[in-house]
Order: structure tokens, then sequence, then C-alpha cells
């Protein structure tokens, strides 16, 4: 294939390797060299080849899912994968990153069946699971209810004389409403609904509930069930409502794992109410991975396209430059890219933190679970959010065509944006995250040390020994420095949560209700949360540098780091000042620096984005494409759009011609 002349140039002037960085975001040659073998077998394969999507109506796009998705199966059965992250490469590069409808069976029905269910019933239902006889889909969120758990209206009652429990939607609200899989594929669900035994409420409980007939799939009895209506996107996806009424299942249908009910009602509680919350980290520890994977994505589409695109002047009489070469272009797409890089570390961090984390938990010892659960949700929020809005600000960026389905990037956007809703309202997840920082903060002020992400807030009870300590660290930070940089974050969010905890108690002084005060500081909260995670995030980045061999790609690397961290600065300028961390002066310096290393980054700006590597066809867009030939594919593209199959529609004949006869 003949290479777009610019990319080519662009690719010769980078002064590093770009699959050593590969290496590096795969976690070493061999996990690239697999995960492109991986990806060989199903570019390789006639089976996996489609139309354009775009082209497609939504119950097209439903049965392509479904027929490529039981491909997989075979194949991942045929081919004998079985890690769990060859699974997951495997299927992105099946689904191309898109949503499909066995997503929840593979990603909840079955991990909670190994970690909730008892041996006794994991023989009943895991192999049928594995090996798609049993499609079960994961029934938590209803019509009324999201995110807060304890509203769920869904009700599970015991019946002692036939020791069996009787589901029930009671109400419009409680209708289970959402989960992926529900409408037309699913024939089992993880219903979550409160249990009642021997007159009492005991909470939220998990059960195993068939709602469709194996063989005819016709839904049960006392089950019914079906497909919501289109969304902003997920067309792929049948996302679907639950309404059961009086609907009966044998006591050894509630997972028991932990919580159990006896065959006269007994109820036996669990060790500890916190060893549920096993897949709910887990998924939010997926999402920032996604948040990192869906930026690059956008990322890669929109600078490799700002290289290929020429536009207007900047000097009188000379040829149109690429318009990567203007400062403002590089002003919006290089943070982005320096914060793609900055969470795909923080991503394989949450990652191996979990299954660390994990392995304790199975011994018994959760003492590293609460910081876990709120580093989670407060991570998923953050990268979600700034994922999210830089996924749109690289679409903007390729100008019109950026609103082209070709361009690739609103598919990638209406695909990411609901992480910002699910698996916890973004919100919600911050003010948890908020609580576990004033339970610390409390701590601290109480003589206590603290320990993991939030051991800074331990400096807080030593500044007040030394109150000149505070002034004294405005000429301390470095602002070429990404370790110093590291600090001046920490201090930030020090303060923010030492204003938002004196905040509460200021509230709580007047007023009585815990619940309002907590309500009229939420805002303060969320802001101490966000100053927290940007810590993280920062302190995670810096630490990477220090992993990296090759002096080439660290230098790149240390160019975005310091982007990462100084663009932050300057974005947030007014936190940096008012707490004292940075002069006035170091702040002009912080922007100045911000220009000057858009300019060091701009060689590199291709080859940073070829570093992902993602392949064309999971990639997705005309303007990204690797050979930058893109407007003779964007020609050939729009000729096969289904309203040019013939040359005059159709409604010209039926409408506008009468109406011109008429006039």
């Amino acid at each position: 294939m003949s290479v777009n002349a610019d990319l080519r140039r662009e690719r010769a002037a980078a002064t590093f390797q770009p699959e050593l960085l590969t290496h590096i975001l795969d976690g070493g040659p061999e996990r690239t060299r697999r995960r492109k073998e991986i990806e060989a077998l199903v570019l390789n394969d006639p089976d996996f080849q489609h139309e354009d999507l775009n082209f497609l109506s939504r119950s097209q796009r439903y049965e392509q899912a479904i027929r490529k998705s039981s491909l997989m199966v075979m194949k991942l059965r045929e081919y004998g994968i079985a890690d769990p992250e060859e699974i997951y490469w495997f299927k992105s590069f099946v689904h191309r990153g898109r949503p499909e409808p066995l997503d929840l069976h593979l990603g909840m029905f079955l991990p909670t069946l190994l970690t909730q269910a008892t041996p006794e019933q994991q023989d009943r239902f895991f192999m049928p699971a594995w090996n798609l006889e049993i499609i079960g889909t994961y029934a938590q969120t209803e019509m009324g209810h999201g995110t807060h758990l304890r509203g769920l209206e869904t009700t599970a009652t015991y019946d002692p004389s036939t020791q069996e429990f009787i589901l029930n939607s009671p109400t419009v609200t409680s209708i289970k409403w959402w989960p992926g899989g529900l409408g037309k594929t699913s024939n089992h669900a993880i219903v979550l609904a409160q249990l009642y035994t021997q007159g009492q409420c005991k909470g939220l409980h998990a059960f195993i509930v068939p709602i469709r007939q194996l063989g005819t799939h016709e839904p049960l009895p006392g089950i019914t069930v079906g497909d919501i209506g289109p969304k902003f996107g997920y067309d792929e996806m049948d996302n679907g409502y639950l309404k059961m009424d009086n609907f009966r299942i044998p006591r050894e249908n509630m997972l028991m794992k932990y919580a159990q009910v006896e065959p006269d009602g007994t109820y036996v509680k669990p060790v500890s109410d916190k060893l549920t919350y096993g897949t709910m980290v887990f998924i939010r520890s997926l999402i920032v991975g996604d948040s990192a994977r869906s930026l690059s994505r956008a990322c890669t589409i929109a600078i490799r396209y700002s290289a290929v695109r020429h536009q207007s002047e900047l000097k009188p009489g000379e040829p149109e430059p690429q318009i990567l070469d203007y400062q403002t272009q590089q002003y919006k797409l290089f943070p982005l890219l320096a914060t793609a890089y900055a969470f795909h570390f923080v991503g394989a961090y949450i990652k191996d933190t979990y299954h660390r984390i994990n392995g304790d938990i199975s011994k018994g010892d959760l003492s590293e679970l609460p910081e876990l659960h709120a580093l989670t949700a407060g991570l998923k929020a953050f990268t979600s959010w700034t994922a999210n809005a830089g996924i749109e600000e690289c679409r903007m960026a390729c100008g019109g065509h950026g609103y082209s389905r070709c361009s690739g990037i609103p598919d990638i956007y209406v695909t990411f944006t609901p992480s910002c809703t699910y698996e916890g309202e973004n919100t919600v997840m911050m003010l948890q995250t908020a609580r576990f920082l004033m339970k610390s903060y409390t701590q601290v002020t109480s003589g206590q040390q603290v320990s993991g992400m939030v051991s800074y807030l331990n400096d807080l009870s030593r500044q007040r020994i030394q109150p000149q300590h505070v002034a004294a660290r405005t000429v301390t930070v470095r602002i070429n420095d990404p370790t110093s940089l590291v600090e001046a974050y920490k201090s930030r969010a020090a303060r923010l949560v030492e204003s938002a905890a004196k905040n509460l108690q200021a509230e709580l002084a007047h007023r009585k209700s815990k619940e309002d005060a907590w309500n009229r500081t939420s805002v303060d909260l969320v802001r101490a949360s966000e100053a927290h995670c940007h810590y993280v995030v920062v302190k995670l980045f810096t630490a990477k540098l220090a992993e990296v061999g090759d002096a080439a790609v660290r230098a790149v690397l240390t160019e975005l780091c310091l982007l990462y961290a100084l663009f932050g600065i300057s974005r947030n300028a007014g936190d940096f000042l008012q707490a004292g961390i940075l002069s006035s002066a170091q702040i002009t310096q912080v922007n100045q620096q911000v220009k000057e290393l858009l300019a060091v980054i701009r060689p590199n700006a291709v080859a940073l984005v070829d570093s992902f590597d993602f392949h064309d066809v999971h990639l997705g867009s005309v303007l990204g494409r690797y050979d930058g030939n893109v407007y003779e594919n964007m020609f050939e593209w729009a000729k096969k759009s289904p309203l040019n199959k013939t040359q005059v529609h159709e409604s010209f004949h039926k409408h506008l011609k009468p109406m011109q006869a008429k006039l």
C-alpha cells in the first residue's frame, strides 16, 4: 500500500522506536506478540468479515453481533484460548470495540457464579453456562433505581412450606431495566432482590432466575421480558426489561457462598457484607482501562488526520500547512494524548492491585478492601469523565468530517459515554470516594496514621505544628521535575480534603442532621475526590517513568508526563494559588512550559499514536487510517451508503414529483 507522504515524513522524524513503547503498553514483547497473533486469527478469518455496520439497521446489527458472538465462542474453544486477557483481546477484535449481547454473560454472569455460588451451585450452573446452554445476564438496575442499590424494590420472599423463593416486581418502577442481553438473548438472569424471610427484610441478595424456556426460548409463565428500545448507541445490544409476577424458584437458586437461607427460613448472615463488592470493583477497574483505550483510539484518529489535513496558511504565499502545525490544534490534542498514556498506566496499576488484594481477600484479609473500593470508584469516575469529554474534543478537532460516521469517532463516543453512568453514576462514585477521604481525615485528626494512597493526610497534623511549612512550599515546586509536581498535586489534594472536611464540620455545627450537612457540602466533597484522583494519576504516571529501560522512550514519556501534570495545573491554577502551593509567577511559567512542551512533542505525535498499535479494522475510521489515504477512501465509503443503491430514490416519485406537478 502507498502511504501518504505526510505520514511517511512524520514517522521518519520520530526520536524513538514505537514498537518498544507498544511493548510497555502491552506489558512486554511476548504479550505484544501474542496479542498480534490473536488479532491475526480474527482478521484472517472470513467468518468474521462483514459490511460496514454504519449501513445496517438496528435489527441487522443485533443479528450480526449474535452471529459473531456465537462463532466467537466456538472459535475460542477451537483455538483453546482460556486466559481472561486473551479472551478479552479476541472478543474486542471480533466486535471491533463495540458491545455485544453476550457481554454480561461473559463479564458478569460467569464471574458472579465463580465468586458467589457454593460448590454445589457451581456444579449445577457453571458448566451449562460455560457451554452456553444457559445464557445469563445480571439484572440489578430497575426503572426507578440504579446506583442507589438499597432503593431497589424487587422482592424475593421465602416460602418454607415449598422451600421456594417467590420473586415479584411489585411496582412499575421495580421492573428490571437496562441489563444488556436481557431483551432477547438470555435465558437466565442473576436477579438482585430484597430478601424477605420469617417476616423480615434482610436486604439485597442475588438469585439465579430462569426467564426463558430452554429449547424454545419462549418466556416462562410469570415472566414478562423484552427489549427497551433504541438508545444513543449500543445498537448491537438488546438492553432489556424484566417483570416477575409471583415467579417461584427453588431455595437452592439463591447464591449462598456468603449469606444463606436454611430450609426452615432461618437467615445466616455473611462474615462481611463487603465480600460481594468483588465483581463491582473488578468491573470498575476494567472501565479505567476502557477509558484509556477509547481515548487512545480517538487520539489516534484525530492526530493522524491532523497530519494529513492541510488548511489555510500560516505564511502568505506558502503551501497550506498540516493542521497539526497550528499551536491551537496541538493544545487540543497533545494533553489528551498525554492523558491517554496516563490512564493506560493507571488501568494497569488498578488491575494488578485488584488481583493482589483479591488474593488477600481469599485468605481472609479484608484490610485493604475499603481503600480499593474507594480508589476504583473515584478513578472510574475521574477517568471516564475525562475520556468522555476528550473523545468529543477529538471529534471537533477533526472539523466537519469528524461528524461523519466514517470518522469512527461518533461510534467511539456513543459506545463509551454510558460508562459515566453505568456501574455507578460518576457523581455518586466521587461521593463514595469522599466518604473514605473524610473517614481517613478524621482518623488523622484524632492522632492515628493512615496508609496507602491517602498517607499524605498524615502530613496535615505535622503541618499544624509548623505553620511556616506552608509558606515554604511555594519555592519548593520545580516545574520541570515530575517528582516535584507529584508533591504539588499531593498538597492540593490534602488542602481540598481538609477544606471539604472543615466545611462539613461547619455545616454539622449549624444543622442537626448529618445527611443535610453532607448534601450541603457535596460540591466540595466531589472536588476533594477529583483532586485525590488527579494526584493518584500523576503519581502513578511519574512512578512508571523509572521502570522504562530505553532512554529514548523514557525521554518521550517524561515529556508526556510533564505535559499531563502541567496542563492539569494550568486548568486548576486557582487551587494551587489559593493553597499557596505555587506563586502567580510560577503559574505563568507553567503556562509557558505547556506551550513549549507542545513544540517538543510535535515531532513524535504520530509515532506516539502508532505505539497504541490499533489495527485499521479495530480503529474503524477512514480519517485515522494507518496509510493516511483519507480522501479517496472517504469517497469510496460514501458510495456504499444504502441511499445510493438507486440513482433516483422512490420518494421522488411518491412525493416530490406530485408536488411539482401541482405547483
